[in-house]
């Protein structure tokens, strides 16, 4: 299920702070150093994708389900995962994404972010780390990964302050699992006004229309 429009459940609760945050040993995997995103490997290219991600971010991530720490010094929506879009499966052509048909299915398993102040602008980076594992059917030597980042003002009328789509490429092998990551740098609004960022939340997940090219602009008809 698709991220856009980011309408879900209810967030988990807003917490205001500044977080740090970085990768514990042997979680993800080598990190290719884009601007916007990292790339998975196998399992043995954990520990240096570690190490780059701590030089980045430095400190704390959490995985899925684990409270988030609190600090006051500015608002930092939680990150949560949109319901209906935490798990990616892709089978076989034309088949469905189960049982002897399934070639591979991702998983989130942390999240982190953090964020500044410039300008009465918020520019947030948010991680996200998680899994592929290999199905019944063989996963194909490179799997893309599609992700969807959104800043969401809940309410009665849930409001869409921004999202894009994002995805990460990893390796994989027909039996295995791997670990991905992406990192979110370019996440940009305005400062809430008064409490208005206490509903605001950062929300994640796959969004497979992120595998699709984005529809070109249509020019103006001429007079």
């Amino acid at each position: 299920m698709g991220l856009t429009g980011m309408i879900g459940a209810g967030r988990t609760g807003h917490l205001r702070h500044v977080v740090l945050l970085a990768v514990a040993a042997g979680a993800l995997a080598g990190c290719g150093g884009g601007s916007m995103l990292g790339s998975g490997s196998s399992d043995s290219g954990s520990s240096s994708f570690s190490d780059r991600f701590g030089q980045l971010f430095g400190g704390k991530s959490q995985a899925v389900g684990d409270a988030q720490p609190e600090q006051n010094d500015l608002t930092c929506p939680a990150v949560s995962i949109r319901p209906g879009a935490s798990t990616y499966a892709v089978g076989m052509p034309g088949k469905p994404a189960s049982g002897s048909d399934l070639r591979y299915q991702a998983t989130i398993t942390r999240t982190a972010r953090d964020c500044n102040l410039s300008g009465g602008q918020i520019t947030a980076r948010i991680g996200i780390q998680g899994r592929v594992i290999a199905g019944p059917a063989g996963a194909p030597p490179s799997v893309d990964v599609p992700l969807r980042v959104a800043v969401v003002q809940e309410g009665v009328t849930p409001k869409t302050i921004f999202t894009k789509a994002y995805q990460t490429n990893l390796s994989m092998t027909a039996d295995s699992s791997a670990v991905f990551s992406l990192v979110a740098e370019d996440v940009v609004y305005p400062v809430p006004a008064g409490a208005a960022g206490d509903s605001y939340v950062f929300y994640i997940g796959f969004d497979p229309s992120a595998l699709k090219p984005e529809p070109r602009a249509r020019a103006p008809r001429k007079k």
